[in-house]
């Protein structure tokens, strides 16, 4: 089972670090040894942090067709930091990576966990009609990686 997770600011703490606060060196090296620690255990699928609002773009419909939206999107402490996309076998283990995460950085204080939508979760139709119409996206349904459990 995969499960997104993200890293955002908690909206309700006067105790959050800035979004844009500088890291040090100690709390920079935490978070690695985190993605190193998900990464030798074979569960992480990826990781990235993602920039603040200045750098996105949201596009919506307008008229039936997708359209550039004017910004900004939304309030600072409502961004998202990054994420996490792990393969575990459970929502209780992905609940126990999330537990292990670091704390201290201004945009990851809140991690919320997402379990995405898996070829088990489709009707058999449905499934059939992905393999004639999109194969090589129905291969990355099933990540066949070993893990290094």
């Amino acid at each position: 089972m995969r499960f997104l997770i993200t890293a955002a600011r908690d909206p309700n703490s006067a105790e959050s670090q800035p979004a844009d606060a500088p890291f040090s060196d100690e709390l920079f090296a935490s978070y690695m040894k985190f993605n190193d620690d998900l990464t030798r255990a074979g569960v992480l699928v990826t990781s990235e942090g993602i920039h603040p609002a200045g750098h996105n773009a949201r596009v919506g419909i307008a008229g039936g067709r997708r359209v550039v939206l004017d910004g900004p999107f939304t309030e600072t402490k409502e961004l998202v930091g990054g994420f996490y996309l792990i393969d575990v076998k459970s929502r209780e283990e992905a609940i126990e990576w999330a537990l292990r995460c670091p704390t201290g950085a201004g945009n990851s204080d809140i991690l919320t966990i997402y379990q995405m939508v898996g070829a088990e979760d489709f009707p058999p139709r449905y499934r059939e009609i992905v393999e004639r119409v999109a194969p090589a996206w129905r291969a990355t349904w099933t990540d066949v990686r070993p893990r290094a459990r």
